[in-house]
């Protein structure tokens, strides 16, 4: 299937889910989550969830990293230009809600995507070659694109992965690993 596609469909089965399916789906990745080797990882960005769109809550890994005393990094997005900048986050961060309804950063301090080692990445759904599907604005292709060769970067997902994204292109970069409910 093609992204298009793929994006609408996906976008349903998450309405589709009851509280209890997110709530066992997200338990079930959590547990993935915090059973990574997190030892030679400092910097970490990781998305705010976007509430009305019913992405995976990721408050719960925030608090777990800030636990594991690694230094989080999250965005604001420009819709002008479907960039991101990346700021650092702490306990002491003030967030407001964006027009787009992202939880974004009010004071924090800008920090280069080249500093940081691991990326969490919002998707719709993936396929078995680690290719997504998001919103389709290439926020996060741009983005990555910008971070150092060696960064690592994993997929959260509700859904198992499909077989193949058809209209994959040049822009698109396969993620390292995808974690979603087994």
């Amino acid at each position: 299937m093609k992204k298009k596609e793929l994006r609408k469909i996906y976008k349903q089965k998450r309405k589709d889910l009851s509280a209890v399916e997110v709530e066992n789906l997200q338990e079930n990745i959590y547990q993935q989550v915090f059973e990574f080797d997190f030892s030679k990882i400092n910097t970490i960005h990781i998305f705010l969830s976007i509430e009305r769109l019913l992405e995976i809550n990721t408050n719960p890994i925030i608090d777990f990293l800030l636990l594991k005393n690694k230094t989080i990094v999250v965005s604001v997005s420009d819709f002008s230009t479907n960039t991101l900048t990346h700021f650092l986050f702490d306990r002491k961060t003030k967030l407001k809600v964006s027009s787009f309804g992202i939880p974004e950063p009010i004071n924090g301090i800008e920090i280069d995507p080249k500093k940081i080692d691991l990326v969490f990445v919002p998707l719709l759904i993936s396929d078995e070659k680690k290719y997504r599907v998001g919103y389709g604005k290439g926020f996060y292709d741009r983005f990555l694109a910008e971070c150092k060769p060696d960064v690592k970067t994993i997929g959260l997902n509700f859904f198992q992965p499909i077989d193949r994204i058809e209209d994959t292109n040049e822009f698109d970069i396969p993620l390292h690993q995808v974690i979603y409910p087994k």
